[in-house]
């Protein structure tokens, strides 16, 4: 009888279970701190890919003019052409990769600083609310292949960082409008990478022929 008693006990505790599930990956983003660090980071780097566009249209023109001219030109003329086109490549996708480089480590700062904001946000409001479990559907590997909209805590959290945390309005122009949060549904929840909610605003050239 004491044994059937704490089963008992047991799965009442389990049943009164307060559980919750946050998209992390989608409430950084949509916070304001979140939306103007992206804008920030697109318009610091934004130089750079009009440098490296210049760059490529320059060496597209040098390569089409030794196609032009590679069959009436000496075969010295023809050689160093050659190795000018072949150091304009190299430098431009050696440039490319640092400027990536530089561009990732900028954005990882970034995703550690408003996940550790978020954490501790999140920690609060379970603790305010009486919250037993708190799942993010963004993990990887995500188990969660339902969940009730009623159990969504994601816009609750988005808006408490925000008045937590408040930023600056984004300049216009720089950033598109806040991305809007899917309400988990049924079926396999998929999420991206962080480096795919900033839209990396270094774009890799495409290799010269």
């Amino acid at each position: 009888m004491a044994a059937a008693l704490a089963a008992a006990a047991s799965a009442q505790v389990t049943t009164n279970q307060k559980i919750g599930v946050i998209d992390m990956q989608s409430a950084m983003v949509a916070t304001k701190e979140g939306q103007k660090a992206a804008a920030d980071l697109r318009a610091k780097f934004a130089p750079k890919q009009q440098e490296f566009q210049q760059r490529q249209s320059q060496l597209q023109q040098k390569q089409d003019q030794f196609r032009r001219t590679e069959n009436t030109i000496s075969d010295e003329a023809k050689a160093k052409m050659s190795a000018d086109i072949d150091a304009l490549q190299k430098n431009l996708q050696r440039d490319t990769q640092d400027a990536e480089q530089d561009m990732n480590q900028d954005q990882q700062q970034i995703v550690q600083d408003l996940s550790g904001k978020m954490m501790k946000i999140v920690s609060k409001y379970a603790q305010d609310h009486q919250f037993q479990l708190v799942f993010d559907v963004a993990g990887q590997p995500s188990n969660i292949y339902f969940a009730s909209n009623t159990i969504d805590i994601t816009r609750e959290i988005i808006s408490l960082y925000d008045q937590e945390h408040p930023a600056s309005a984004v300049t216009s122009g720089t950033s598109g409008p806040a991305p809007s949060h899917p309400a988990p549904s049924a079926g396999p929840t998929r999420s991206t990478t962080p480096a795919n909610t900033t839209h990396s605003p270094i774009a890799t050239p495409a290799a010269p022929k």
